[in-house]
Order: structure tokens, then C-alpha cells, then sequence
């Protein structure tokens, strides 16, 4: 089976692509390689729409023109419109399109494949719109995994769930998601940097065992996030202020230099900052 999907080879030549020039992976094809299936389950929606969204931010102009879907119609009226990408928020499917009994703040309590069920939703509804009328490209989806809803291993199902429903690219935000509080009701508790690239690479791994050369964005709520949880990262260090929470958190120096040294510490990790 030296040309399966799961092949040595394969990987190697999924990694030579002038695509990942940049990226910085912390393992290596016999990783990859190790984790994939022989049987290769090719997600067409993502991994074009991927490649499409790639296209756009690479324009001369730098922008790229979309609003976020809180429904399924929303999106379809984004679509008629000619929006080149549609966005959807963790705090608008907490607020309306969750899995879960009930409406939450965007606290990430509701259930987590909440998103990708919506994704889906979106995408089956689009792609029978394209087949009725026999024209029009599915627009790109960007979405909100939120922390991840859990460590790493929750990252790498998360985002292998998010690729089944086809998204396009997808960031992951450096709060607690236990302790994640939407901007407007403030206490934002930041994880470590080394916690946040872990879950990155996590991101990254699952795409590349997918074989989905998915557009990962790394987001930082540290210009705002007063609250670490942990004192023993050199690159936080310099901004932790000695005191301490009465929930045992850690206060930190809140603004643009904490987030800059975060984003530049994300950034061999991600596509986007």
C-alpha cells in the first residue's frame, strides 16, 4: 500500500506543498502518517473551501468581504448577496443556534458540536441551493471553535468535527474555557501561552491526519484578560503582577503588549493572527 493515504510518501508529499513555506509543525510526517486511516474519506466542502479562503486573504486588498450567520437563512441571504465568506460566532450559536435546552452568554457551556452541526446545516442547505439553480460557488465558512472546550485531545475532535462539516478555517481563542466569559461581561481568564500553542498544534495535527489544509486562526483575548491561570510560562512572566485572585488565578498586566507577545508567540503555530 505504498500509495494508501496513510503512506509515508503521501505525507511527505502533502508536506512539500509551498502552502506550509511558513508553518511551523513540531512532529513530523511519521506522525502524521501513524494516525491516518489507509482509507482516505475525502471532505471535498473543507478542503476547497480551504484552499478558496487561502486565495482571498492572499488578494492584493488584504480583506475579504462577510458578515456572521446566526441562522441557516441568514446564510442563504449572505449567499444571494455575494458575501465571499460567511462567519459563524460562538456567542451567536450560544445565543441561537445551540444543541443544548438552553440559551447560554456565549460561556461555552452548550454542547460542543454545536458549531459543526450548524456548519452543516448551512452547507447541505447551500449546496442544494447551488443544485437547484445550477450555478454559484459555496462561500468559505469561518468559524468559532471558542478554547476548544476542553484540552487538547478536545481540540483535535473538535477541529476533525468542524472538517466533516466543511469549514474553511477556524480559530481558537487563549481563554479558560471553563472560566470563558464573553468580552461585555469581563473576568477573562487567560491559559498559558505553551497551553494555547499546544492546542493549536492540536488543530494543525488533526487537519494534516484529515489531509485538509485548513486555515487555522490564533485569537488572544489578551489586550482585555486581567486573570492567568498558572505562573510557570517564561513567555508570560513579564506580565504577571504577583497577586493573586481569591479563586487561586493569577493577575496580569492587561493590554497590547501582552497581546503582541502572545500573537507573535502563536504565530509559526497559525495562518492567522
Amino acid at each position: 500500500m505504498g500509495n494508501s493515504f496513510d503512506s509515508l510518501e503521501s505525507v511527505e508529499s502533502y508536506l512539500s506543498d509551498p502552502r506550509w513555506d511558513n508553518i511551523k509543525r513540531d512532529y513530523d510526517a511519521n506522525g502524521i502518517s501513524s494516525l491516518r486511516s489507509p482509507f482516505q474519506v475525502v471532505n471535498t466542502i473543507s478542503e476547497e473551501g480551504s484552499k478558496s479562503l487561502l486565495n482571498l486573504l492572499q488578494r492584493d486588498d488584504c480583506w475579504v468581504s462577510g458578515l456572521g450567520a446566526a441562522t441557516t437563512q441568514q446564510a442563504v441571504q449572505m449567499f444571494n448577496l455575494s458575501y465571499e465568506i460567511i462567519y459563524i460566532s460562538g456567542w451567536q450559536v450560544a445565543a441561537e443556534s445551540n444543541n443544548g435546552e438552553n440559551t447560554y452568554p456565549d460561556l461555552s457551556l452548550y454542547p460542543s458540536d454545536s458549531t459543526p452541526n450548524f456548519i452543516n446545516k448551512i452547507n447541505n442547505t447551500l449546496v442544494r441551493k447551488i443544485s437547484e439553480h445550477k450555478e454559484g460557488i459555496l462561500p468559505p465558512i469561518v468559524a468559532d471553535a471558542e478554547s476548544g472546550f476542553g484540552g487538547v485531545y478536545s481540540v483535535f475532535n473538535l477541529t476533525s468535527q468542524f472538517i466533516k462539516a466543511g469549514v474553511s478555517g477556524l480559530h481558537f481563542e487563549d481563554q479558560l474555557a471553563s472560566e470563558k466569559k464573553c468580552g461585555h461581561m469581563g473576568g477573562k481568564v487567560l491559559v498559558p501561552t505553551q497551553t494555547m500553542i499546544k492546542n493549536l498544534k492540536s488543530a494543525r495535527l488533526a487537519a494534516d491526519v484529515m489531509g485538509v489544509p485548513l486555515i487555522i486562526l490564533a485569537r488572544t483575548d489578551a489586550n482585555a484578560a486581567k486573570l492567568i491561570t498558572n505562573n510557570f510560562d517564561e513567555n508570560d512572566k513579564p506580565f504577571l503582577t504577583g497577586k493573586r485572585s481569591p479563586e487561586g488565578f493569577y493577575y496580569v498586566k492587561d493590554g497590547i503588549d501582552q497581546a503582541i507577545s502572545r500573537g507573535l508567540a502563536y504565530a509559526p503555530y497559525a495562518d492567522l493572527i
